[in-house]
């Protein structure tokens, strides 16, 4: 049978007490604030039509957009890599590689996302990516090679940027998808251990066909909840002069001074992003439930 929904007195007065609020903002900002709005400026930075190209481009903050979803994308990738190594070693029988998994679990989960950022911006992309003249190689490829680097990756003369910020925020999400991986394997009966160890698998068959599998299904709720905060929080990486979704948002704001309208927008782009995912959570979730059931 298909549930009927109906309108009852509670959501009405609810309804009524949301618009009146809305309604309360927009007078604020109007009659408090004498702000002057300027909708029909923002659209230029979402789309723009090229009178020498002849055709419609993106503007600053979809270029921005897109560069959250290439971090957001490449960043799950790698802190899922990052987490699923680092929660095997957690629970390894070698004590100096659960210690040396633990560290850095702890540093960084005890440490300001900021801190993370500045020191190990600095030091990956001073240190580690600096000395492989990645730009330079990138200046050096094909008009192919550098389109292809810049839908995937970045464009050239922001590459080493780019997998800077990626590494930090691959490495801080990592710890936490350690924590989610560990907790998986530990929640395994002891059982499964025991069996697949009576039919003669070796430590890494036991891992890769028996634990690993059943783990996954239990952490895809919790994982796909961190994959969602690792889009969210791939803003912070606009300290380091990023250019993505929050970082275009600043300078934005900055210039034009349309404050509201410009983090409207930004927020309703987060959104976009965050929604979807959100949504295929509660369903995966379900499903997953509906399974153990």
């Amino acid at each position: 049978m298909r549930r009927r929904f109906s309108l009852t007195i509670t959501d009405l007065l609810v309804g009524t007490f949301l618009v009146c609020l809305g309604a309360f903002f927009v007078y604020r900002v109007k009659v408090g604030l004498n702000y002057t709005w300027g909708w029909d400026s923002i659209s230029q930075f979402i789309f723009r039509f090229d009178e020498k190209q002849g055709e419609w481009a993106s503007g600053i903050l979809m270029n921005g957009f897109y560069t959250t979803i290439r971090l957001s994308f490449w960043g799950i990738i790698l802190s899922t890599v990052f987490g699923l190594v680092s929660g095997i070693a957690k629970t390894s029988d070698i004590q100096c590689i659960r210690w040396f998994a633990t560290t850095y679990v702890e540093t960084m989960r005890n440490l300001p996302p900021l801190v993370i950022i500045f020191i190990a911006y600095f030091f990956v992309a001073d240190q580690l990516l600096a000395p492989f003249e990645i730009d330079d190689w990138a200046h050096s490829l094909s008009p192919e090679g550098q389109k292809f680097l810049s839908i995937f990756f970045a464009k050239p003369g922001y590459l080493t940027q780019f997998l800077a910020a990626l590494m930090t925020l691959a490495i801080f999400e990592g710890a936490y998808i350690t924590e989610i991986v560990r907790a998986g394997i530990e929640s395994i009966h002891l059982g499964q251990w025991e069996a697949s160890h009576a039919l003669g698998l070796t430590g890494y068959q036991q891992m890769r066909h028996v634990i690993l599998p059943q783990t996954f299904q239990r952490i895809m709720p919790p994982l796909a909840g961190q994959f969602i905060s690792l889009i969210k929080d791939s803003s912070i990486v606009s300290v380091i002069s990023i250019q993505e979704l929050c970082f275009q948002g600043i300078e934005l704001m900055t210039s034009t001074l349309h404050t509201i309208e410009i983090w409207t927008v930004v927020t309703v782009m987060y959104l976009t992003l965050t929604l979807p995912c959100s949504l295929l959570v509660d369903k995966l979730e379900n499903r997953l439930n509906r399974s153990l059931r």
